[in-house]
């Protein structure tokens, strides 16, 4: 293999190819990327064996061919090359060392075996669809903060994807819903269903996947295609294509948990809420980081103590009609919900300082909150 190709060209690709590989792996060739180059172009591919992407950019080609060589080890040669530069890769002899060339600099890593490289595209994926770059970087950023972390309860280590209707009284409109939640707080976010995607089976797309897509959309185009089965699901747009495997388990009945005789309503101006809240939680113990919240009839109050630091409370004017009523959340939560609020109001509907609590935005009925409370 011989190619020549542009630093910045080269640079970019790997920067996309090389986050999939981790950074300690006991399989050495997961810690390569495959390099192939044919007619003009030079496709690079990492796997985790969960994941894989795999990117075309084009390329001069002197001699086709293919070999895996290391990826970080190569994006950071590569990175340190100066702007404007061209690269030479070179593969010669019994294709054990790839030799790079650039300028007066040259370098020679050890390549392992292109066949003992693992494919994970393989396989019918027969439901298709396409997302719009905005639609699919909204369902993302409205959801992913309630991914849970913990690894024993691996079904919620993902956004659950499935094809749904809208309650009767919303007009009974097939949605994609995109839920995610840890069981502190639950992100249901849904959009009109595309075509193609009716029959959809329900799936979990893993967060580490969510996390790829998510930094590649803003350089993507405007249309995703979107490709599923019961086990995989496959991102394609640009030169760029994603395939990963899905999380094998069943999400629970997040129905079940969405309040439904919550009566009492706050409004309050999402933005001036926020920093209020963030403000009052600099007392907090770093533990529980627990903000009480005491409403009454035109009136917020929030307010935090610590045995430590003391206590604060800051008061806000905001619209409320009910009995007063005092419940206490998890500050970091509350703010990653309202920071998901693109309108100036968020709406809070309560029953009790002991149930949980649905949020919203005033201008926005297509994502719904749900957070559960905390003893303050």
């Amino acid at each position: 293999m011989n190619i020549i190709i542009e630093r910045a060209a080269l640079l970019r690709s790997l920067g996309h190819v090389q986050s999939v590989v981790e950074r300690r792996n006991t399989i050495p060739i997961l810690s390569n990327v495959l390099l192939r180059a044919k007619e003009g172009e030079l496709s690079l591919a990492a796997t985790d064996m969960d994941l894989e992407m795999v990117e075309t950019v084009p390329a001069s080609i002197g001699r086709p061919g293919g070999t895996t060589a290391p990826a970080h080890t190569l994006y950071d040669i590569v990175r340190k090359l100066p702007d404007g530069s061209q690269v030479e890769l070179d593969v010669s002899g019994d294709g054990s060392i790839l030799t790079l060339r650039s300028g007066r600099s040259q370098f020679k890593l050890s390549c392992l075996p292109v066949e003992d490289f693992p494919q994970l595209s393989g396989g019918e994926l027969k439901h298709s669809f396409g997302l719009a770059a905005a639609d699919l970087r909204a369902l993302i950023d409205r959801t992913r903060f309630a991914i849970s972390t913990e690894e024993t309860r691996y079904y919620l280590n993902g956004i659950y994807v499935h094809a749904a209707r809208t309650a009767a009284d919303t007009g009974d409109i097939p949605v994609l819903r995109a839920v995610a939640t840890d069981g502190h707080r639950l992100a249901r976010v849904e959009m009109p269903l595309p075509a193609g995607a009716d029959g959809i089976p329900g799936v979990i797309v893993p967060r580490k996947t969510v996390m790829e897509i998510r930094k590649l959309i803003d350089e993507a185009a405007d249309r995703i295609e979107i490709s599923l089965s019961e086990n995989k699901i496959r991102f394609a747009f640009d030169q760029i294509i994603v395939t990963s495997k899905l999380i094998d388990g069943t999400f629970p009945d997040y129905e079940r948990v969405i309040p439904v005789g919550n009566d009492k309503v706050l409004e309050v101006d999402a933005r001036l809420f926020a920093a209020a809240v963030d403000r009052v939680a600099t007392i907090s113990t770093e533990k529980s980081r627990a903000v009480k919240l005491a409403v009454s009839r035109g009136t917020l109050t929030l307010s935090a103590t610590s045995p430590e630091a003391g206590s604060a409370t800051e008061e806000l004017e905001v619209n409320y009609q009910d009995t007063p009523l005092e419940i206490g959340f998890n500050s970091r939560y509350l703010l990653d919900i309202t920071q998901q609020i693109e309108g100036e109001g968020a709406r809070f509907t309560m029953a009790d300082a002991a149930s949980p609590t649905i949020v919203r935005d005033v201008a926005d009925g297509t994502a719904l909150y749900v957070l559960m409370p905390m003893r303050v």
